[in-house]
């Protein structure tokens, strides 16, 4: 749902561009389409085409979905002074381009050099 809701209007995308194979796909789509929160439609001409589009009541439940989310945040992040908010969204945020790009900005140390057991002895 929040694909589709990214997508902006009219939030209506074909199965595939929602990231699953088709098995899990179908499975995930037909509990939300059974809840009401989608409609799936077949493209005239090509039965194969389908369209997955929020309803109305799909809109409603993400609304308040993201309401509850907001205030449980909100809740979780209140024993935070405003320094330490800043200073977890400045982690998070390196976390996150790390993720993104595959690097990272501290590297290991490179190993020192090798002694042998009987050096020094």
């Amino acid at each position: 749902m929040s694909t589709l809701r990214r997508l902006g209007p009219p939030y209506e995308t074909s199965p595939s561009r929602l990231g699953l194979t088709r098995g899990p796909l179908s499975a995930r789509l037909a509990f939300i389409e059974d809840a009401g929160l989608i409609t799936r439609t077949h493209e005239t001409g090509d039965r194969r085409r389908v369209k997955v589009r929020l309803t109305d009541t799909g809109h409603a439940a993400f609304e308040e979905h993201v309401v509850s989310e907001d205030a449980g945040e909100h809740a979780l992040l209140a024993v935070l002074s405003e320094a330490e908010k800043r200073t977890l969204a400045d982690l998070l945020r390196k976390l996150v381009v790390a993720a993104e790009t595959g690097r990272t900005e501290l590297s290991p140390a490179p190993p020192g050099p090798r002694r042998s057991r009987s050096a020094g002895r």
